[in-house]
């Protein structure tokens, strides 16, 4: 008589008589289908249950839950940098509140937003620098008010008569505030910006040292000092922004103060007698890796408290960029460049300065959402019968959910306008698709449970397709305008794997169009990034397996989205 059980390594019963599916070789008769032992003679029947595995495996996934969000989020110590008692020399400060901008038309400042900013600086600060004086005419009277000192900023672009106006209104406030504005600044990073050319910059800078008695400097990445030497013979004093993250060749963490410090010497030595100011000097807390440098709040505070550290030591002079998160920068310059502050938009502690610094302080809360992603996808899943859909349905859970939950947490920060927040939200609820559906896979699919999958199962193909439509848009956007956008890699793990394992039939040229398109700007994309950029390399792999799992299921029969299943290869495969 035929033996109906089905192999203990391959699961696979027989056909009919006389043939077999199992996978093992023909040439080890011995081993196939009901030559070795059944499972229950090897192993307990209580350890073989579906409801051990199913039991034991959440454990398992409770505990892979719990440890991916606090891994995240769990506080860092770190050497304090300021306290009451010990301040810091100066912070860049700019008026705008979480929800301004300086393009709003019309701009309307909030005096009360800017006395409680100053106040709230002075507990940390001894001064601050500004970079304009378009609508800040009133600062050196608030920063009077709380015992700060000003680097008075004017702000030089391309327009002769706006120069003018900041130009005019700098060197009445600087006469004005003789006993509060120690220095001021003409121009920031106009050479950068080639907005104006050096003998006009000059020019300028020679203007205003005629007019007023505090000291004259201007303010540019380093490298244009060297550029521009008839600008270092006109100022007081040379002012350098050093931004080891925004470097041609970026400088991770470990490398990042050495740099400075390179820097820093060197130019005392070439310019010498003149001083130097380190004008910007910082680290972003959130955004996209550059090669080695990666941002992050734990970053963010190493750098600062180790520079002020070394900083001090040397007897430098320094002005911190920045004294607040400004949002509206993200969108020029991506997510990253939201996310230089020492305390956030909301003017709260990012533990840069002094105590524990968590990378994701509110992890709790992601905690809680993707713990109730996990029992929801259990609960769509419902009763399972078989011993391995029991063990890996609540890690298949657990790794959605984080997924998903990670994807939330990136796209709040990243996410810059309406069209962005829409994507965003569309990227979710497919990961929720897919993950319904890989849970209903899984499942006993009786009752209602049944008929969803089924429904889940006829549109496969379209799941599979938008999201090789995803991952085409985002790597093209990674090799053709990679700089200010971050790496969207939780939004693809899941479709990447779950479809790699288990294709599904679609319209076979629109599935191997997208394949092609994933699959070829992995290497250019890789070129930009390059390989020291686990950010990028992370991207590149799993676009990998989404190429994969999209050429696997183009190699399925041509089947359209919404064919009745009983014509769909993936449920036969399935139903055995």
């Amino acid at each position: 008589m035929l033996n109906q059980q089905p192999c203990v390594l391959c699961g696979e019963r027989p056909a009919k008589a006389g043939k077999s599916l199992c996978l093992l070789p023909t040439a080890a008769p011995e081993i196939r289908c009901g030559s070795l032992p059944r499972l229950g003679s090897i192993m307990p029947a209580s350890l073989r249950s579906p409801l051990f595995l199913y039991l034991f495996s959440c454990l398992i996934a409770l505990i892979a839950l719990f440890g991916y969000w606090y891994g995240l989020g769990k506080p860092v110590m770190l050497p304090d940098a300021a306290t009451p008692t010990h301040k810091l020399q100066c912070a860049s400060y700019t008026p705008f509140d979480k929800d301004q901008s300086p393009f709003d038309q019309p701009f309307t400042l909030r005096p009360a937003r800017m006395d409680a900013d100053l106040a709230l600086l002075a507990t940390r600060f001894e001064c601050i620098r500004t970079y304009s004086m378009t609508g800040l005419e009133a600062i050196p009277g608030m920063a009077r008010k709380h015992g700060l000192k000003v680097l008075l900023g004017a702000w030089v672009n391309a327009s002769a008569q706006d120069t003018a106006k900041e130009i005019k209104a700098l060197i009445a406030a600087a006469n004005a505030n003789p006993d509060v504005v120690t220095a001021v600044i003409v121009g920031n990073e106009a050479l950068l910006r080639k907005e104006v050319t050096g003998p006009q910059l000059a020019k300028l800078i020679r203007q205003v040292k005629s007019q007023v008695k505090q000291p004259v400097t201007y303010a540019d990445v380093w490298e244009y000092w060297h550029q521009y030497p008839d600008v270092a013979s006109a100022v007081d004093f040379l002012t350098l922004h050093l931004l080891p993250y925004w470097e041609d060749d970026p400088k991770g963490i470990d490398d990042a103060l050495a740099h400075v410090e390179q820097i820093r010497e060197s130019f005392g030595q070439t310019f010498a007698p003149k001083d130097i100011l380190i004008g910007e000097t910082g680290w972003p807390s959130e955004g996209r890796q550059r090669e080695t440098a990666l941002p992050s709040r734990v970053n963010e505070a190493k750098f600062i408290r180790g520079f002020v550290a070394m900083a001090e030591k040397h007897g430098w002079h320094y002005n911190l960029i920045e004294a607040f998160d400004q949002p509206w920068k993200r969108e020029a310059e991506g997510a990253v460049g939201g996310y230089w502050g020492l305390f956030d938009a909301d003017r709260q502690e990012k533990g840069v300065l002094a105590g524990p610094v968590s990378n994701l302080p509110f992890w709790p809360l992601w905690l809680t959402v993707s713990g109730g992603i996990t029992l929801l996808t259990l609960w769509v899943a419902g009763r399972v019968t078989q011993p391995h859909s029991a063990f890996i349905l609540p890690l298949l859970a657990v790794f959605g959910a984080c997924c998903i939950g990670t994807w939330g947490e990136l796209a709040g920060v990243t996410s810059r306008f309406v069209g962005e927040y829409l994507w965003a939200a569309a990227l979710v609820v497919l990961n929720l698709l897919v993950l319904s559906h890989a849970a209903l896979t899984l499942s006993a699919r009786t009752g209602w449970r049944g008929r969803a999958f089924v429904w889940f199962e006829t549109r496969g193909g379209w799941w599979l397709i938008a999201s090789g439509f995803a991952a085409a848009v985002m790597m093209l956007s990674m090799v053709f305008d990679p700089r200010y956008r971050s790496f969207a890699t939780p939004t693809l793990c899941l479709p990447a794997l779950f479809y790699l394992c288990r294709p599904v039939s679609g319209p076979r040229r629109e599935i191997e169009f997208l394949a092609w398109v994933i699959g070829m700007g992995i290497v250019p994309q890789l070129c930009r990034e390059g390989l020291s950029n686990p950010q990028a390399v992370g991207w590149a792999v799993v676009s990998l397996l989404m190429a994969l799992a999209l050429w696997r299921s183009g190699r399925l029969p041509d089947i359209a989205p919404g064919t009745d299943p009983s014509q769909s290869p993936a449920l036969e495969r399935t139903a055995r």
